[in-house]
């Protein structure tokens, strides 16, 4: 098999600029734990969006490649590699699973190093860590099965492993892209009575009910905090999950869970931003908890709620609003940035 040498990719080349679509020259070899991933789809998340602008602060390994969740075909395996072969189909995702974890790659463009992490998907062949890997059947749709590397595992998650919803409980959902989406899913699924979803676009909004949610608030033309409160009545609201990293929407979510309510935080608020909260309740059943990407398991989470969605004929379809070539991916962003995409965007390679 003649395996290529150069692959074309999408660089952040300077924080708060488009990314640069170039040809970029493969590793020569691979290293222990490293396998060589022919891209057939790759989401863009929101976490790519702020690594483009900055906001965990300066970025130390400009130029660099981006993307963490994918599908795609094995080409070639380095040394010591158990757990797929050539010619497997794969999803990479971010979070760790079984397997190497290799040292990260460095391509070549021109006279500059180009970076990557131990999984990139806005390329058309990477080289990924072992144990960014996880194998799937052939038969699996490539397409769909993208979301699961990061908006299904971290969305189930989140709801499965840190809100821990239970039957007949009430949750707020603050801000429905991608990975809000899943949590709307999963919440409905786990038994949730009202699944509000908040958002700053109808269009979201009206794929959220799709997904579940029984009750939508638009937060740019209504006061979302009196709208919950209406919506509440009598009842508690027991679980709020915020994805936009907010300091001031985490800390008045907090305010409105029940005494014994939780917070679970899932957007990245900017660096050196602060939530104030009365801490008193925390010691009297409160609380409140990030999360990192829902503390799933690839390996185990991927099969498992893949055979949720089959037994239950769910389809991840919905989720996706654009599917568009690596050319497109400036103008993608733009349009998940302006709420244009309601769903996920996907790079087709």
């Amino acid at each position: 098999m003649n395996l290529p040498r150069r692959t074309k990719a999408a660089i952040l080349v300077a924080q708060k600029r488009p990314l640069e679509i170039v040809e970029i020259d493969l590793p020569r070899s691979l290293d222990v734990g490293q396998v060589l991933v022919e891209l057939s789809y790759s989401g863009i998340c929101g976490s790519q969006l702020g690594e483009i602008d900055g906001v965990k602060g300066a970025d130390d390994w400009l130029p660099h490649l981006l993307g963490h969740e994918g599908s795609g075909v094995v080409l070639q395996i380095g040394p010591g590699v158990r757990h797929v072969n050539p010619g497997d189909f794969v999803i990479l995702h971010w979070k760790p699973s079984k397997g190497i974890e290799s040292n990260t790659p460095k391509y070549q463009w021109g006279s500059q190093v180009v970076n990557g992490g131990w999984v990139t998907t806005f390329n058309e062949h990477a080289v990924v860590s072992e144990n960014r890997l996880t194998k799937i059947d052939a038969s699996v749709d490539l397409m769909t099965a993208a979301l699961y590397g990061c908006a299904v595992t971290t969305g189930f998650g989140v709801i499965d492993n840190r809100a821990q919803v239970k039957l007949g409980e009430n949750i707020v959902v603050f801000g429905s892209g991608g990975i809000g989406l899943n949590i709307i899913q999963a919440a409905r699924l786990a038994g949730a009575n009202q699944v509000i979803a908040v958002d700053l676009y109808d269009n979201r909004l009206e794929l959220s009910r799709h997904c579940g949610a029984t009750e939508l608030i638009n937060s740019a033309t209504q006061d979302p905090w009196s709208v919950i409160k209406s919506l509440l009545g009598d009842q508690d609201l027991d679980v709020f999950i915020d994805n936009t990293g907010n300091h001031e929407i985490i800390s008045k979510g907090y305010e409105m869970i029940s005494s014994r309510g939780r917070v679970v935080l899932v957007g990245v608020p900017k660096k050196g931003a602060r939530t104030s909260i009365d801490t008193l309740p925390l010691h009297f059943g409160k609380s409140i908890a990030g999360t990192h990407g829902g503390e799933a398991v690839p390996h185990k989470d991927i099969p498992r709620y893949m055979n949720l969605f089959d037994s239950r004929n769910i389809d991840l379809g919905q989720l996706i609003s654009e599917v568009k070539s690596l050319e497109h991916i400036n103008e993608m962003i733009s349009h998940m940035r302006d709420g244009t995409s309601a769903g996920r965007c996907l790079i087709k390679f």
